[in-house]
């Protein structure tokens, strides 16, 4: 049975000529994507050039930051969301074509950087006994204010009875990425970050992590939408991520993925 996903990129690929080709190159639509994203889809860009021979440029940061943009007129043609419910709203109000396509359902994990106190427990137990012992001087999470990773940080910290007693200990980093860093950098003893940075053999090689259990905070659905405006190159790339080799890259970091 052919894919009807294929069949959409196909459809995508044939509808550039070589001369529109050659000018979508140039332009290099703007993908606007979740920093826990950052390692994965710039993996899953390359392919796409390789096997296309169009680019696209990436911007990675916080999902709530790039939804205010896109309000403010930011020039993106796709945005790919850590929390549906951003791209949900923005098609609400008339910036998408759609209301996106469900590409993957991410976890959250605690970290702790090589030689730290704290012990990687998705449990929390070792948590809750170095705040008790005094070993945690510096806790890192994102941004619950307008990064999903950072609010299912918060909910699953209330879920253990930890968010009061971790507050001023806390390093907020504007996105999921720089939390990333700040928990891995040997000045905070850990952190709670995305599943798929922790995967990534760059941070891995940096300490040790373990999941915190999904049901500990609301599901990290996360959701794609092409923007209106959005050229065949962006139209192109949407469809590449739904294609078996992107969905491999996306699994190998840890997402789940949807099905059909």
């Amino acid at each position: 049975m052919i894919d009807r996903r294929s069949l959409v990129l196909a459809a995508a690929l044939l509808a550039l000529s070589p001369g529109t080709q050659a000018v979508a190159q140039g332009e290099a639509p703007v993908i606007a994507a979740a920093s826990d994203l950052s390692f994965a889809v710039e993996e899953i860009a390359a392919r796409f050039n390789a096997e296309t021979g169009m680019e696209v440029r990436l911007s990675l940061g916080s999902t709530g930051n790039f939804a205010r943009q896109i309000r403010e007129g930011a020039p993106f043609q796709m945005f790919m969301a850590a929390d549906e419910q951003f791209i949900l709203d923005l098609h609400r109000d008339g910036f998408t074509r759609d209301e996106g396509t469900l590409y993957g359902i991410g976890r959250i994990v605690i970290t702790v950087p090589n030689g730290s106190a704290l012990v990687a427990d998705g449990s929390l137990q070792t948590l809750r006994a170095a705040l008790a012992d005094g070993r945690i001087t510096r806790f890192a999470i994102a941004n619950p204010d307008h990064a999903p990773y950072g609010k299912r940080a918060e909910e699953a910290l209330r879920h253990a009875g930890l968010w009061d007693a971790l507050q001023p200990h806390l390093v907020l980093g504007e996105n999921v990425s720089q939390a990333a860093q700040f928990a891995l950098s040997g000045n905070a003893e850990g952190g709670v970050i995305a599943y798929s940075l922790a995967l990534a053999p760059a941070l891995a090689a940096q300490g040790s992590h373990d999941l915190i259990p999904a049901e500990w905070h609301s599901p990290l659905r996360q959701r794609m939408v092409l923007l209106n405006g959005a050229g065949p190159v962006a139209e192109a790339f949407h469809a590449y991520i739904q294609t078996p080799t992107a969905r491999a890259i996306m699994e190998r970091y840890g997402f789940t993925l949807p099905q059909g």
